[in-house]
């Protein structure tokens, strides 16, 4: 393949049909034909690693004056450039969206992350066909390509066993390789990974050593050595998002007990001490303003007395997770040294993919999905100082509090969600490549965005931005080449104009100025939101480095001609409607998304697994039933039929020491189980429960009863229910307990049912409702019909 770029602009590159004379005979002295020549970018085209840390601020790593030891990050920027004015969307999906397309995220139609999309163009969660992301175009043009850790970018309906993988980073993400996991989070010491599209689990125990980010990381320097062991002349794409440092903020206790004391004096004096460090390191101008903190934080001198040694040891654990993180990282670039590739290589350290999270409540919390499913009243400050030992252990699924958040943003307002402010979109960046420029320790303030990296790469690889993938015309990139920044401090400006929107938070920037409005807070989902037009705007000039001196009612017709400006980039990039919806776009049917599954019953079969809460009929608020056709082996019975959820949340129906048995484990505070008077003989039979929910609200009890081929074989009660999710990436599983195990009566690694599971319906509502309890093969069949 010729090393110049005519023909690329058409992707696939079209097969040219050989021309010239055609030969009867091999052995003919005419005979000629070119030699086959692989697929290869032009010359020169370098290597490209981006890696990309989950919420975390500009003001947590040390390489941007942050409290948090980043080694990595400090090694790699001495030896490159920081980029301290580089912006996300202040969001996961969108920002990763963003970052692999190189268009704005509703452009893309991730206006939200994935789990409340709705039938709305910009926030419908689906890449349009026109908009290839950046790794089928290196794929398409030679370039070896594999990504790491986790992918939030999959439409929750797309999110089963059975795809469509359209949206699946192999299967046409661009990807030839995936080692991770699909969704916002995962548990670090459990983890829902995927090899490809296939399920894996992890190869040992948190007890033998196992952390999700020290694993995936094995696989990227693993893939790397193999890719250039066998393909030396070939470049690669590699990119590395480990789920750290989103919460749960999950790593082994040795390195938060490096930051023992660290934080006792709390996060408005960690604020202050982070100020004078970034001035000091020249990441921030000397005469830049610290913010105030908002009056919807609260002070840390008006925190409990009680409860500061909890909240000191939330911000331990985080700062040991962070800089575990960075540790990780530094293995993979160690390796890339090893092999002698990494000074072709051009790094991207992105250190955020939006501002820190302040989804923790002002108290933080030990497990996040009680306070998600707005239980959060359970966890007291009792509860949680019986608990300061677990944090960060697989005890625990621990997030910190909203202070700490805006601390690690700081100097600047807010946090992750509020786009309107660079606490929620600046985020410190990295850049290292010492083939493509000298430079070296340099800081570079031009405005940059995360849809910058994709025409960079593009740039400095000598490949055009493709005008047809696959047949269909592709629309413009909205990045412009980070690449004349890289040799030249005073390089122009590439970016004039950017807008910014999350849950109407919105904000435009253009030559300097910012207009912004905060419209909604991260961790308020009761107060009710005001009217658009009703929103406060507020104005920062050019030479605000903070945004903290509103100009708003100086410069009126400033304001007014941003705030125009604003919605006229809404328009362009399909941000309108705005959209402020909360938990309406958590249900399908008003948000207008679909759905896998329909009616009030759902058969599953033996074998079946990792399937997602998005693909299970919801069983949460209602009467449900769980009938499953089982064979008992000679040996006896044991081992789990069914299994929902996992050790923070869920429920399983198993066999223990051969009787039937029910766990309704509540987030991990209570485990209610309720057994049969007698093991089950061996053979075939009929094992179902029911429950009889209370109703009266949400998260309430009801009565169980557990039937044996229709006879009864045993009852109880649980006496609160979860209302809303059992967890954020933990599956259901037939015939096992995938990842953390819903109930204490047995582990990871001996839930296998020992017989037969042959299938297991779920019913719900009035079709749990059966006389006799049991399932005729006449009434599978036309429930299984109904379903076509």
């Amino acid at each position: 393949m010729s090393d110049v770029t005519e023909g690329r602009h058409v992707l696939p590159i079209p097969d040219q049909p050989r021309t010239g004379l055609f030969t009867y005979d091999a052995k003919d002295p005419d005979t000629s034909f070119p030699p086959i020549e692989p697929l290869r970018p032009p010359a020169g085209a370098p290597n490209v690693l981006i890696v990309l840390i989950d919420d975390c601020g500009f003001g947590a790593s040390s390489a941007f004056g942050g409290p948090i030891a980043t080694p990595t990050a400090e090694r790699l920027a001495s030896n490159g450039l920081k980029y301290n004015r580089f912006h996300t969307t202040a969001l996961c999906s969108p920002t990763r969206q963003a970052l692999l397309t190189g268009r704005n995220h509703h452009a893309v139609g991730m206006g939200g992350i994935t789990e409340i999309a709705t039938s709305a163009p910009g926030y419908s969660s689906i890449r349009p066909n026109t908009a290839a992301p950046l790794a089928e175009t290196l794929k398409l043009n030679g370039y070896s390509t594999a990504q790491f850790g986790k992918c939030h970018e999959v439409p929750v309906w797309e999110t089963s066993p059975m795809g469509p993988f359209d949206a699946w980073p192999s299967g046409g993400g661009g990807f030839e390789h995936f080692y991770g996991f699909i969704g916002g989070e995962t548990n670090q010491y459990a983890p829902a990974i995927y090899d490809g599209t296939v399920p894996v689990e992890p190869d040992r125990t948190p007890e033998e050593g196992y952390h999700f980010t020290e694993d995936m990381t094995d696989h990227a320097i693993d893939w790397v050595r193999q890719q250039k062991a066998l393909m030396p002349d070939k470049p690669f794409f590699v990119y590395v998002a480990p789920g750290a440092t989103h919460a749960p903020h999950h790593v082994p206790i040795e390195w938060s007990d490096k930051y023992k004391g660290a934080f006792d004096d709390g996060w408005d004096a960690l604020r202050e001490r982070t100020l004078a460090r970034q001035k000091e390191l020249g990441v921030i101008p000397p005469d830049a303003e610290l913010t105030a903190r908002p009056v919807e934080i609260p002070a840390w001198d008006d925190m409990p007395d009680d409860l500061k040694p909890v909240l000191a040891r939330q911000m331990e654990v985080y700062a040991g997770f962070l800089e575990h993180t960075d540790h990780h990282v530094g293995r993979l670039i160690d390796a890339l040294a090893d092999i002698d590739v990494l000074d072709d290589t051009l790094v991207y350290y992105v250190i955020g993919d939006n501002g820190a999270s302040a989804e923790g409540t002002p108290n933080g919390c030990f497990n996040e999905l009680i306070v998600l499913n707005g239980a959060g009243g359970l966890e007291t400050v009792e509860f949680m100082s019986a608990r300061i030992d677990d944090f960060g252990t697989p005890k625990a699924y621990n997030h910190y509090a909203v202070g700490w958040a805006h601390a690690m943003d700081t100097p600047y307002q807010w946090t992750k969600q509020v786009a309107s402010h660079w606490g929620g979109t600046r985020n410190g960046t990295v850049v290292h490549w010492p083939n493509g420029f000298e430079a070296k320790g340099e800081v570079r303030s031009q405005f940059g965005h995360v849809i910058d990296i994709a025409a960079t790469v593009l740039d400095v690889a000598g490949l055009p931005h493709p005008t047809f993938v696959d047949g269909v015309q592709q629309m413009p990139l909205h990045g412009a080449s980070m690449a004349p920044s890289f040799g030249h401090a005073d390089s122009p400006e590439w970016r004039e104009t950017q807008y910014f929107e999350m849950f109407v938070n919105r904000g435009i920037y253009h030559k300097g100025w910012t207009a912004v409005t905060r419209h909604s807070t991260p961790w308020d989902m009761t107060t009710p939101m005001p009217a658009f037009d009703d929103d406060v705007w507020e104005l920062y000039g050019p030479d605000d480095w903070t945004q903290s001196i509103d100009l708003s009612a100086r410069e009126p017709e400033k304001l007014h001609e941003l705030q125009r400006l604003f919605l006229i980039e809404a328009v362009k990039y399909n941000v309108l409607p705005l959209d402020d919806r909360r938990a309406e776009r958590f249900n399908a049917d008003l948000a207008g998304r679909p759905t896998l599954i329909h009616g009030t019953s759902q058969l599953l079969f033996g074998g079946m697994g990792r399937l997602s809460e998005n693909s299970i009929v919801t069983t949460k608020n209602k009467s449900f039933a769980i009938t499953a056709e089982i064979v008992v082996p000679e040996t006896g019975g044991n081992g789990v039929i069914v299994a929902q959820g996992g050790a923070f949340g869920g429920m399983s129906l198993y066999l223990h020491e051969g009787k039937p048995a029910f766990c309704y484990n509540l987030f991990g505070l209570q485990q209610t189980r309720v057994y049969g008077e007698a093991p089950i003989s061996p053979g075939d039979h009929q094992v179902r429960m029911e429950f009889g929910y209370d109703g009266g609200g949400l998260g309430k009890g009801g009565g169980i009863s557990l039937f044996v081929d229709g006879q009864p074989a045993g009852s109880g009660r649980v006496d609160a229910t979860v209302p809303m999710l059992f967890s954020g990436d933990e599956t259901t599983d037939v015939g096992s307990d995938s990842a953390t195990p819903v109930s204490d009566d047995y582990g990871t690694k001996d839930s296998a049912f020992t017989g037969r599971v042959r299938w297991v319906q779920i019913d719900i509502d009035e079709a749990a409702e059966d006389l006799d309890h049991l399932i005729t093969p006449e009434e599978r069949l036309r429930i299984a019909m109904a379903r076509q």
